[in-house]
């Protein structure tokens, strides 16, 4: 019998946020003529490039308008807003 593949599976909410550790010179390095703004979202790029060096896939990533104290996940009417808060979910075999 052929042995079923088998993940394992990570979720976290990132803040994109250019004061976030080490983001500036991360960005600074891989694209030195770059300046991206407080809340772009390529200041997600080192904290994402982290879990992929652990063998991690992010396979969803979506913009929530907030979370609570209890990292939970605010919602909002159909008004126009903005965030800089994205729920990911990562997955990666796992080890037999």
């Amino acid at each position: 019998m052929a042995e079923v593949e088998q993940w394992e599976y990570h979720t976290e909410i990132i803040r994109a946020h250019i004061d976030n550790p080490g983001v500036r010179e991360a960005l600074s390095r891989r694209w030195p003529t770059f300046k991206p703004s407080k809340f772009s979202p390529e200041t997600m790029v080192p904290h994402l490039d982290q879990w992929g060096a652990e063998g991690w896939e992010l396979v969803h990533m979506e913009p929530v308008a907030g979370t609570g104290s209890n990292m939970d996940i605010h919602f909002t009417g159909q008004a126009p807003s903005y965030s800089n808060e994205y729920f990911c979910v990562f997955k990666r075999r796992k080890h037999a």
